[in-house]
This record gives structure tokens, sequence and C-alpha cells, in this order.
């Protein structure tokens, strides 16, 4: 049985509020209504379009700059930064991402944006990956957004930042790396 619009609405906006990079495409196929009915739930609830969503996160706090290595550097689309504390990175997988005979996406597109994401959130003109461990916890699939969030959690005994990702598609994780970085302001 479909729920109400009311009920609708209301676990829309719990959801949009949890994962607001979530898409209108993903939404519907949640709540199995067409990509009109949330887009018209969206206006009625005056919640903005995913492009909004991402600026308005990205500025709410965006006040300082990569130093470790260009923007258009960081694979995927930075859309939060606190250096030597978080960042997050959003990477759409487009046809060029995949395998052509299965569309799952190429692993080293995964580890490409966690790595690049470790780097940025560095607070150093130089930054470089001495280690990582990784794994990749499912397959991603052509069309999929994966939203990876970095943050710092301190340094090791050779004075190594070390940086956890976690990358995810919707609310499921589909990647995870622990990297120690070299800095050369240590």
């Amino acid at each position: 049985m479909k729920k109400s619009k009311r009920e609708r609405q209301e676990e829309l906006k719990k959801t949009i509020e949890a994962s607001p990079f979530t898409t209108d495409e993903d939404l519907a196929k949640h709540f199995d209504v067409s990509i009109q009915t949330i887009r018209l739930d969206r206006m009625e609830l005056s919640i903005p379009e995913l492009r909004e969503r991402i600026k308005s996160v990205a500025t709410q706090e965006w006040n300082e700059t990569v130093k470790a290595l260009p923007i258009e550097e960081v694979i995927g689309e930075v859309v939060d930064l606190e250096l030597d504390m978080r960042a997050i990175s959003i990477f759409d997988v487009k046809p060029e991402h995949v395998f052509s005979r299965n569309h799952i996406a190429r692993g080293h597109h995964l580890f490409a944006q966690a790595n690049s994401l470790a780097v940025a959130v560095i607070n150093d003109d130089l930054a470089l990956t001495a280690k990582s461990s990784i794994e990749f916890t499912r397959q991603v699939k052509l069309g999929e957004r994966v939203v990876a969030k970095a943050n710092v959690l301190g340094e090791d005994e050779k004075g190594r930042t070390i940086v956890k990702v976690q990358s995810l598609v919707g609310q499921e994780e589909v990647f995870s790396g622990t990297f120690e970085m070299y800095r050369s302001n240590l």
C-alpha cells in the first residue's frame, strides 16, 4: 500500500536531510512514484533541486582552499572542505568510468576519488600518500553517485597524518580506506 501524500512528503524531507546529495531519480525509485511527483513534493516543501543543495552545502563552510593540489585535480566535485579536519566530494559514474561489458565502475576511479580527497584535506603545500589500506565493499554501477567523506584522525608515531575516507552510494558503503599522508611541514 502506498503512503499518503503527507506521509510521503514527511519521509521525503527526512530522507533529503539525512542524505542531501540524493537525486530525484533515486527518490522516485525509493518512494515508488514518478520523478515529477518528487519534484512537485520538493517544490511544495521548498526543498531546492540537487544542484542548489550541493551549492548550499559547499558554501556553508567553504572558506579555505585546497593547498596540496589544484582543485581541478581532485577526482570528483569537492562540496565541503575544512583543512586538516574533513572534506566531501561527489563523483558521478559515467560511461568512461565503467567496464563496457558489465557497466561496473573501474576500481581505480573510486580509489582516485578517495586518495585525491585525502590529499586535498591536508593543510600543506605538499601532501603525498605514504601508505593506504583500502576495501571495496560493493560494486558501483553506471549512473550511480559516489559521495566520499574524508576525516582527519590525527597523526601516527611516524608523524604522518591519518585520513579515513568512506565512500557511499546513497546510504550504502561501497569503499573505505585509511591513508597515511606524508606532509612537508611536520
